[in-house]
């Protein structure tokens, strides 16, 4: 074979068939769905250089003996080897550490979002309706649409408590396969009622009701304990607001059936080695978790009170979170001059007309919480 000539199997020089950007891009347009090309990506603030109170993190570091203890436990673990089928020990611990009923079966994922996702999918045909009071959590939206299920929104109430009447309403008509709750809201804080949560998870039979309890640490109440006392309803956690938001492992609980039914489209191996031993390590230490929580909700307390006196807030909103949302009269503005002034909140004024004008700032240490004061006093005095 002469020099520079290719058998018909050998892959032909990339450099004497240049790609040009343009095939490219028509190639990603013909393929890809119309939707996602029209959507967003996620985006996560920069936070660089910033006071970083945008994300509902907890911000208290682990104590340094939890901090060695846990780097030796991660350093024994078998990283060449996928992970077990199952997680008894981490069920031990979590189960040690969190009220879930013995005969509920927990079902463990890659944050919250990854249980959500998994849910809609198991329960949910293309065009079935996803139902959930808003404001509130994106991703219930956003994982119905990538399950080619149809999201509809019921606004609650503008003291951001639901709207109990319309959404009885709404699964009336509309027949939802799946309503989601969260149990404290985000990003309002609100908790609703418990025989709120009842009702509706008799209206939604035999459609489930999904109780999203991501902020349960900082929360009065929990329907963990009820779980198994409806047909139809399971809860969602997460350790990310417990301190262990890098982690990204969230579980569910419920009847036995359910969670056989949604264990089947959960993705072999979805929990890493590592994530697994530095839960099992840190559950087993849960009081230190604990403490760190109660501290946030005496923080909170503090927080809202000096917000509340402060000139040119217009209104805060009780919270059952690890955040609070409060108004403003031009919540850009204002928004925008906190991080000129190194502070980083969210905006979540445009995310639905009930919001107008409305931040979120995620609870701190007493530190932070007080330079996240004094730099909304200037600007408010500004």
């Amino acid at each position: 074979m002469n020099a520079g000539q290719t058998t018909d199997n050998a892959a032909p020089d990339s450099a004497a068939f240049p790609v040009s950007a343009q095939a490219v891009s028509a190639c990603v347009q013909q393929t890809v769905r119309a939707d996602v090309q029209q959507t967003h990506a996620y985006v996560v603030a920069d936070a660089t250089g910033l006071l970083k109170l945008d994300a509902m993190e907890n911000p208290h570091p682990l104590p340094e003996a939890l901090k060695q203890g846990l780097a030796q436990r991660l350093a024994e673990v078998a990283l060449n080897r996928y992970p077990s089928p199952e997680s008894p020990a981490l069920e031990a611990v979590l189960r040690g550490a969190t009220p879930i009923p013995a005969q509920a079966p927990v079902m463990f994922g890659n944050g919250s979002d990854e249980l959500i996702h998994l849910i809609i999918q198991a329960c949910c045909a293309p065009g079935d309706v996803v139902l959930s009071p808003i404001p509130t959590f994106v991703m219930y939206a956003v994982s119905a649409q990538w399950n080619h299920a149809r999201f509809v929104g019921v606004p609650t109430l503008p003291d951001f408590s639901l709207d109990m009447p319309a959404l009885l309403a709404t699964i009336e008509t509309e027949r939802p396969k799946v309503l989601f709750v969260a149990y404290p809201n985000n990003p309002t804080g609100r908790a609703c009622r418990t025989e709120d949560l009842q009702a509706l998870a008799h209206a939604m039979h035999p459609g489930l009701l999904v109780v999203d309890e991501a902020y349960a640490p900082f929360s009065s109440s929990s329907f963990m304990p009820h779980v198994l006392d409806l047909p139809n309803v399971v809860v969602v956690r997460t350790l990310s607001k417990q301190g262990l938001a890098g982690i990204r492992l969230g579980y569910m609980a419920g009847a036995p059936a359910w969670m056989a039914e949604l264990n089947k489209v959960r993705p072999p191996y979805n929990i890493n080695v590592l994530t697994r031993a530095a839960a099992e390590f840190l559950l087993a230490h849960h009081h230190v978790l604990d403490e760190q929580a109660a501290d946030l909700v005496a923080q909170r307390a503090e927080l809202a009170q000096q917000l509340a006196q402060m000139p040119g807030v217009l209104q805060v909103y009780d919270s059952q979170a690890n955040f609070l949302i409060f108004r403003v009269a031009d919540a850009a503005a204002v928004f925008q001059a906190l991080r000129n002034a190194g502070i980083l909140i969210k905006n979540v004024s445009g995310m639905h007309p009930l919001l107008s004008g409305c931040l979120r700032v995620t609870v701190s240490t007493a530190d932070e919480n007080r330079q996240f004061l004094n730099a909304l006093q200037k600007v408010m005095a500004s």
